[in-house]
């Protein structure tokens, strides 16, 4: 074994022997109380916190671990961590590490579309990687203060930042490994506890990425097949390989659990994050979580700890397009490219209008976005995530009151943005500004006492029937991305979820409603913001409308196939009419085919529209994005 992994046997007053892991958590609560012997106070404040650290080794080695509930029981202490949470809304994530030198590439070998994903993609050997990607890495452009300000200024209420990604590098001085950075670079600095005292100065909470499940350095752990000759992470591996469960378990007791409640102790986050939890078995999640809890019951967990139904929050989509309706407190995830990492040969960077538009989508259905920068391993966030953070500030400086402490919407979606509540004052996000200056809010069903520009005049406005009000708008938007209209209340704000069916219409496939087996959404990425798998003779996809006035309407479905060769068909229900159609193939499931279906008269009133597979092959029905409706004139 390489001296500089972590052996789950200690050294004990001079005599290595194997060792339970509650002694191996006080071998480390003495390590870190030394390194915090600071001022007496520091002292006072590190003890009290290091004495709960001993109750969390018990805690882990105690199975199974008690009352832990899922995110679909109610918990009154999960909702007390989680208040801090909810009100921020926007935060940064933060991908940095030694891959952050290299930036995807290494001899001449380009390391898929994360750059953090090098070694594994690559199979560079972890002696190799020690020498040619650790050692080099030397970030002497770090400057926590400026990182932390530039989040700030952008409007940005966390930082959430790697610790140990699935390479196993510690990128803080830890005591329980030495594969770390200031044992193995020239760095001595600790990037940690500097971050940590910037975010306190600007007024942010603070937390850390944990990859507790993946660690490619690790012989006992799971993921490294190129070194050690074991599975690579497929989910599951543990029914075909039951004979590694001890390593893991070995693993998760020996370096992971320890490693964390390390951070615990010397930082006090506000949050950890954790990934990948389908690469180590549930019970080792659960033993994971316990000690976390018995460490520090107030800090923040993600539902990627294990299998999406335990923690806090539930952790949604990667580099998300669209968001499906998730009845839970939930984070989203884009990155300002497509890599987490740095990788200057990505220059997919979106304008920071994209970035304003999707956190305001997502506060309306509920979420929050935690939104990725990769810096440059030289320490120096890269000057194209620099200009989009100061984008997004600009919004936000003028803006911020329509996504703090602001939570989902009661009305349906807008054909011309999103809108987002607190209390009984509406925020209308306005992203496409009406040429003809009459801004319909359709299903609004309460009478405003007012409405008026955020940071400008009073609107005027008039019901055009009970369940829609039209709003008179000045000539030119106020602000070019999102203007934001206010409308206050004198009670409950009342709404009718239809979809207003009046112009042209576009019924995305997240905001309709999946019935029956054999269905499933896509996770909400770029060209997944889709149904997949349509496999159930009897699955359905379901939008209720609402017609005004009623009128006839042209039918087109936006879709795609999994496969070049799919066999399969489908029908269009509406208004007591139905529209049959064939599933085209498409060569790619990055392009989509938009394919006229046929037209429908709606009667004034309600109506549900119903899409259903009449002929299924074996790959299923179609990749179904949404249907496009158009007025006949």
């Amino acid at each position: 074994m390489n001296p500089i992994v972590m052996n789950p046997s200690l050294t004990v007053r001079g005599h290595r022997r194997p060792v339970s892991l509650a002694t191996r958590v006080k071998a480390l609560v003495a390590d870190v109380r030394a390194s915090f012997a600071i001022r007496r106070r520091t002292r006072l404040h590190a003890f009290g916190l290091l004495s709960l650290l001993l109750g969390a080794a018990h805690a882990a080695a105690e199975l199974p671990p008690p009352g832990l509930r899922t995110l679909d029981e109610p918990d009154p202490a999960r909702d007390l961590r989680v208040a801090w949470h909810r009100e921020a809304r926007f935060g940064c994530f933060v991908h940095w590490g030694v891959y952050s030198g290299p930036a995807g590439v290494w001899k001449g070998r380009v390391g898929g579309t994360y750059s953090e994903h090098l070694m594994r993609v690559l199979e560079i050997p972890r002696a190799v990687y020690l020498e040619e990607i650790v050692r080099p890495f030397n970030p002497t452009g770090f400057d926590a203060d400026a990182w932390v300000k530039l989040m700030h200024d952008a409007g940005m209420r966390y930082l959430v930042i790697t610790a140990k990604h699935h390479d196993g590098f510690a990128m803080y001085p830890s005591k329980v490994s030495a594969y770390n950075l200031t044992q193995q670079t020239a760095f001595k600095r600790d990037p940690m506890a500097e971050l940590s005292a910037a975010c306190k100065k600007y007024g942010l909470k603070f937390g850390f990425y944990y990859s507790h499940a993946w660690d490619w350095e690790h012989p006992d752990a799971i993921g490294n097949a190129w070194d050690y000759g074991k599975p690579g992470g497929e989910s599951g591996w543990w029914e075909q390989h039951p004979e590694l469960v001890a390593r893991a378990t070995k693993y998760v007791e020996g370096k992971s659990i320890p490693q964390i409640l390390e951070l615990i102790a010397m930082y006090r986050p506000d949050l950890l994050w954790f990934d990948t939890s389908s690469k180590t078995p549930p019970e080792l999640c659960r033993r994971i979580l316990a000690a976390v809890r018995a460490a520090d019951p107030s800090v923040v967990i993600n539902s990627r700890i294990g299998g999406g139904a335990l923690g806090d929050y539930r952790s949604t989509a990667d580099r998300p397009a669209y968001f499906p309706e998730v009845f839970s407190h939930w984070e989203a995830i884009p990155t300002t490219n497509e890599s987490y990492g740095y990788k200057p040969s990505d220059t997919s960077h979106k304008p920071p209008a994209h970035f304003v538009r999707l956190l305001a989508q997502a506060v309306g259905k509920g979420g929050n976005i935690l939104l990725n920068i990769g810096p440059r391993g030289d320490g120096v966030i890269d000057p194209k995530d620099q200009e989009i953070l100061r984008g997004i500030g600009t919004w936000m400086k003028e803006n911020s009151a329509s996504i703090y402490g602001c939570d989902r919407t009661p009305l349906p979606v807008q054909p011309w943005g999103t809108s987002t509540r607190q209390g009984n004052r509406l925020y209308l996000h306005v992203f496409s500004w009406p040429a003809d200056g009459r801004l319909v809010v359709g299903g609004l069903r309460s009478t405003p006492l007012g409405a008026k520009l955020l940071h400008g005049g009073d609107l005027e406005m008039r019901r055009l029937n009970a369940d829609d009000l039209e709003l008179a708008l000045p000539a030119h938007a106020p602000d070019a991305i999102d203007s934001v209209i206010a409308l206050d209340f004198p009670a409950q704000i009342a709404a009718n979820s239809a979809l207003r069916l009046s112009g042209p219409t576009y019924l995305h496939v997240m905001d309709g409603r999946l019935d029956g087996k054999g269905i499933r959404y896509g996770d909400g990425k770029t060209n997944r913001d889709v149904v997949e798998e349509w496999t159930g003779a009897d699955a359905t996809v379901t939008w209720t409308v609402r017609v005004p006035q009623g009128g006839r309407f042209r039918v087109a479905a936006q879709y795609n196939t999994a496969t070049k060769g799919a066999r399969s068909a489908f029908v269009i229900e509406a208004a007591a009419q139905s529209l049959a159609a064939k599933v085209v193939p498409t060569d790619s499931m990055n392009v989509f085919r938009l394919a006229p279906i046929g037209e429908v008269t709606f009667a004034a009133g309600e109506h549900t529209i119903v899409v259903r597979a009449t002929q299924l092959d074996r790959d299923g029905l179609m990749r179904l994005r949404g249907l496009e409706l158009t007025p006949v004139p």
